[in-house]
């Protein structure tokens, strides 16, 4: 089986987000299935394919919009309302149809299409739909979007995140109704997404790496680390909650290190808290820390800096929505949503450092993963089955 699958960034190599870090599992799932996968997409200015024998590049775009200039966002916004497009989406119609078309052509035949969240799908949704495909739903998009809405601190945010909600619930209903199978990332938002059933759906348990890490001493170098892409609004959503209801009540004495790209605004009176920007390696960074606080309160799918965390066997306090899709924990992870308990279970863990042997988890993760996969491939056979006859 030949499947194209069709993302919006094509992978480079780096997993610097938990979107690309997801989408290597995937893809690498796949290809343990036996699937020849060729990915199509966009790809981040300077950077190239890292597998191009098994890539189409369609252009180099820059679509982050917390880097972008106040007259670029005027330009998607501008275009995104004439087209009737989403936000995300429109950022992409940076090719024509025809040029998209003739790369598939050119890298084809393919037995069906892995649309890769809305982004993508939703940019060239007419050009996907010649071919069965099976839809991955990173996230349930049009809540993550009536969430934000309710966070913006400005009329025109919440009235672009409320236009984005609209139109994704729309185009998620669409995309899952004409998908052979649906994939998620955490079970609810199978309900969520209307395709609860076993025949239509299936989580896919993810793992950030392809083998298990090992067990090693490691030096502590602070209490508390986090690391994330704080400029995706869902994210800064928990920041902003961590920051302003948990950090007020630990201890002055207790230090905490926020690695990742840091949105304009984001700052706490505590002084152990220390903004360390871009770190050389997020691995290394979390390993340094006693605890790992997982404080996500918003958004959909499942939260890979949970599912790193458990991988590395470090200790960690969580909220519930951060065990999202998963569905085992590990004994030092303490989970709680009171801000003071969550800053009391904090201090209390670094103070008697628990690790635990991370391996269990990950090869639980994986051989769900490569389960699910199959029921998803299952759908797509039997259509090309159905075709064929």
């Amino acid at each position: 089986m030949h499947l194209l699958f069709a993302t919006s960034i094509v992978p480079d190599g780096a997993l610097a987000s938990g979107y690309e870090i997801a989408n290597a599992a995937i893809i690498d799932a796949l290809r343990r299935a036996g699937v020849r996968v060729t990915v199509m997409g966009f790809i981040w200015p300077g950077k190239t394919p890292s597998d191009p024998q098994n890539t189409v590049v369609l252009d180099a775009v820059e679509v982050r919009t917390d880097s972008a200039s106040g007259l670029q966002k005027l330009v998607w916004l501008g275009k995104a309302v004439a087209s009737g497009l989403t936000f995300s989406s429109v950022k992409l119609r940076v090719v024509p149809d025809a040029d998209v078309r003739a790369a598939i052509d050119r890298a084809g035949p393919f037995d069906g299409y892995v649309l890769n969240s809305v982004q993508f799908a939703g940019a060239f949704e007419k050009i996907l739909s010649d071919r069965p495909f099976v839809f991955v739903a990173h996230n349930v998009e049009h809540r993550s979007a009536e969430e934000n809405a309710a966070a913006a601190t400005d009329a025109l945010q919440r009235w672009m995140f409320r236009r984005e909600a609209r139109l994704l619930r729309v185009m998620e209903e669409r995309l899952c109704g004409a998908a052979r199978f649906v994939f998620t990332l955490a079970d609810e938002d199978r309900s969520a997404l209307g395709v609860a059933a076993d025949n239509r759906s299936a989580v896919l348990p993810l793992v950030t790496r392809a083998q298990a890490p090992k067990k090693a001493q490691r030096h502590i170098e602070c209490d508390a680390a986090l690391i994330g892409t704080w400029t995706w609004q869902p994210n800064r959503i928990g920041l902003d909650w961590f920051l302003s209801k948990v950090v007020p009540h630990l201890k002055p004495d207790f230090r905490i290190r926020i690695a990742g790209n840091m949105p304009s605004g984001v700052a706490s009176p505590h002084p152990g808290v220390a903004f360390v920007g871009r770190v050389p390696d997020a691995q290394a960074f979390v390993r340094g820390a006693a605890v790992i606080p997982l404080i996500s309160t918003a958004g959909s799918g499942v939260q890979l800096k949970t599912i790193e965390t458990f991988e590395l066997g470090l200790p960690s306090v969580a909220t519930s929505r951060s065990l999202r899709g998963i569905g085992y924990r590990p004994d030092n992870c303490v989970v709680t949503d009171d801000p003071v308990a969550f800053a009391a279970a904090l201090q209390a863990a670094a103070a008697s450092v628990r690790d635990v042997d991370g391996s269990a988890f990950h090869r639980r993760q994986l051989k769900a993963l490569d389960a699910a996969i199959g029921l998803g491939l299952e759908k797509l056979g039997a259509v090309r089955q159905e075709v064929a006859a």
